[in-house]
């Protein structure tokens, strides 16, 4: 039993320290009377088994005060061992308090079996006793202290320690027991109240170990539900940090998103204004993103993201922030306050970025454009340096690509002009304003009218005619010139389709793709429903390419502009001369015609090197089998000199500027009167 309500109070002195406010009380009042009635049942048991010569009883009241002795010396145990530290001299009073109050329960418990006369103690015993309750005590609330934190082997020690505390708590009152003295005559004055020693013992065994039982098992329980709770709410907790990582991170990159970048940006500004600090920002997008998503899928251009953050992540400081705020952009926040120290970390970033990358079998190449906007003294809030750092990229864009631009206040005013021409042209197309005008071609041995090439215009309601070098890049910098472009084809269709319908079946018309449009999946099956939906026979469509689109990945361009002869549809290379050609790719490529750059025809007059190009472009041309058509033809002695070397056709300003479509008959007739062969 001593064992029992040992183990007990270490269990219960764990509770205790656990807990808080109303529920640390109620573990301290059931603790100290499970511990209480624990002690005091041992101790009762055991005077249950001392035996006289007379007949024995105890009184009621007084057996009841030493179990309350009992409960109040472990209430205050228990008290002992709650706060974080134990010490000494608290360890002192608690052995003084606790070894006090055991050794009265006990001798309390002797008075209560009211000895005739009354019982005698010897000293060394007795003294013994109290000695051996202080010292139990003692040891017992360093141990319970000790215990009272999960630890490895926890049950174990506790049982051990259990094992010696129960053996002190009987050492003392057997002791205490061996000091009583009963001089012969003695007898009980409680004797005649007395029940059956073996019957009250079983009723006091049965009592005091349940109480104890009951109480270890309200621990355990509680214990149980404590761990499940602590586990529900660690497992909420890392909830918690995942959604909020999640809410203030990219979840492709693991970077920072805009929320998280315009906290961070926010501090660094107050940082600035309070140390009269500067700080850079830097705004990259990816050149050639989109066509690697078109091209190879999104799989890929994941891969391909995750490796330029890499990159730049790789070339930045641990201190810096880099954020991915959208597709394929991203924003550093960086410490450099120098000029020349951006400049030199964005050169940096735009090489690391250019370098090509193998990815799941694919080698892919990318290059990056870089706006950077230079934040002194914290006088700009986060949005305006955004914006400005975003108008420097875009004038980086606008200057070549692959490179970067500091910002000045010029740039501002022109990104409010690029965003308001591009929301009207995201509405040109639904509001009618786009318009395709044609410009004749001729045959250049006979003058003889050979087809049209359909020229996009947009017709602004305010600003006009907008040239298409303002537009078209801005539709293909936002993937607008896909629709756009599945509109010129349609309706080229359309208008070729109803010339033929007038009487001109021998008519074509060519129209040209751009680099997004040509690797857009959905090319083929445009064209498909574009020469079906207006019964036009493919032969009458001439799609034109530049030939650095189709040399980029001349595998890829080799499978989709087979595609397209295979449909009937003739392909001509446009801008030929001006990019890098593999002649071993353009043999393979099924192209009917080549189309030389207007720039080496506008200097064919003074430039004697142009002159030996065009030479050489038509003999390759011949070789090939393929047509040549010269663009930009504006002088007599151009055309002449085009036409001797054996071109097939000629466009350009002397035989045709581009018309509408209503204006079209009119045009072809003047120049086929005007301009002889």
């Amino acid at each position: 039993m001593a064992m029992l309500a040992s183990y007990t109070a270490l269990d219960m002195a764990a509770r205790v320290a656990a807990t808080e406010g109303k529920a640390a009380r109620w573990w301290l009042a059931g603790g100290s009377f499970a511990m209480g009635v624990g002690i005091w049942s041992m101790h009762f048991i055991g005077m249950l088994a001392f035996r006289l010569p007379v007949p024995m009883g105890y009184d009621p009241a007084i057996t009841v005060f030493s179990l309350l002795i009992a409960v109040a010396s472990s209430a205050f145990a228990l008290w002992i061992v709650c706060p974080r530290r134990l010490s000494h001299t608290r360890l002192l009073i608690g052995a003084l308090v606790m070894g006090s109050g055991v050794c009265t329960m006990h001798y309390t418990g002797m008075a209560a079996m009211r000895m005739m006369p009354p019982i005698h103690y010897r000293a060394s015993l007795f003294l013994l006793s109290v000695l051996i309750a202080l010292v139990a005590s003692g040891a017992a609330l360093w141990i319970a202290f000790y215990l009272r934190s999960r630890v490895a082997h926890l049950r174990l020690l506790r049982a051990g320690a259990s094992v010696v505390m129960g053996i002190a708590i009987a050492g003392m009152h057997y002791t205490g027991m061996a000091a009583a003295q009963f001089p012969i005559g003695t007898t009980c004055a409680t004797a005649h109240s007395a029940m059956d020693t073996g019957w009250l013992a079983l009723l006091i065994i049965v009592f005091g170990g349940g109480v104890l039982s009951i109480a270890l098992i309200t621990s355990v329980l509680d214990l149980r539900l404590e761990l499940r709770t602590a586990a529900l709410a660690s497992s909420l907790a890392q909830a918690n940090r995942e959604l909020q990582f999640l809410a203030l991170h990219d979840s492709l990159t693991k970077l920072p998103n805009r929320a998280l970048l315009e906290d961070r940006l926010g501090q660094e500004i107050q940082n600035a204004r309070r140390r009269k600090s500067c700080f850079s920002v830097l705004f990259l997008d990816l050149d050639g993103f989109k066509q690697v998503n078109d091209a190879f899928g999104h799989h890929i251009g994941d891969l391909l993201l995750v490796e330029v953050a890499a990159r730049i992540y790789s070339n930045i400081r641990a201190s810096d922030t880099l954020a991915r705020i959208g597709g394929d952009e991203f924003v550093l926040l960086a410490g450099v306050s120098d000029p020349t120290d951006a400049a030199s970390l964005a050169d940096k970033l735009v090489r690391s970025i250019s370098e090509p990358a193998l990815l799941a079998g694919h080698e892919l190449g990318v290059s990056a454009s870089i706006g950077i906007a230079l934040c002194s003294g914290g006088n700009a809030d986060a949005q305006e340096i955004l914006r400005n750092a975003d108008a420097a990229m875009y004038h980086a864009k606008t200057m070549g690509r692959n490179g970067y631009a500091f910002f000045d206040s010029s740039m501002n005013d022109d990104a409010h002009r690029q965003l308001n021409l591009l929301h009207d042209l995201r509405l040109a197309q639904e509001h009618g304003e786009l318009v395709l005008y044609y410009q004749p071609k001729f045959a250049a041995a006979d003058n003889r009218f050979t087809g049209a090439e359909a020229l996009l215009r947009w017709n602004h309601p305010i600003r006009g005619l907008v040239p298409p070098d303002q537009f078209i890049p801005l539709a293909e910098r936002t993937g607008l010139i896909v629709p756009i472009g599945a509109w010129v084809v349609d309706e080229a269709c359309r208008q070729m389709s109803f010339w033929h319908a007038a009487g001109h079946p021998g008519w074509s018309v060519a129209v040209n793709l751009s680099a997004v449009q040509f690797n857009h999946p959905g090319l083929i099956g445009m064209v498909r429903d574009a020469l079906q939906r207006h019964a036009l026979d493919p032969a009458c469509l001439t799609l034109e390419i530049t030939e650095s689109t189709a040399m980029r990945d001349a595998d890829s361009s080799l499978v989709i502009l087979q595609q397209l002869s295979d449909m009937g549809v003739r392909i001509s290379i446009d801008d030929f001369g001006t990019g890098y050609s593999s002649l071993l790719y353009l043999k393979r490529l099924p192209a009917s015609e080549l189309k030389i750059d207007r720039g080496f025809v506008r200097d064919l007059d003074h430039d004697t090197e142009d002159a030996a190009i065009i030479s050489a472009i038509v003999a390759l041309g011949r070789t090939l089998r393929l047509r040549i058509v010269a663009e930009g033809v504006e002088t007599r002695s151009q055309q002449d000199f085009l036409t001797q070397l054996g071109c097939d056709s000629l466009q350009g300003y002397l035989l045709g500027r581009p018309v509408p479509a209503d204006q079209f008959h009119a045009a072809v007739a003047a120049a086929a009167t005007q301009v002889p062969a």
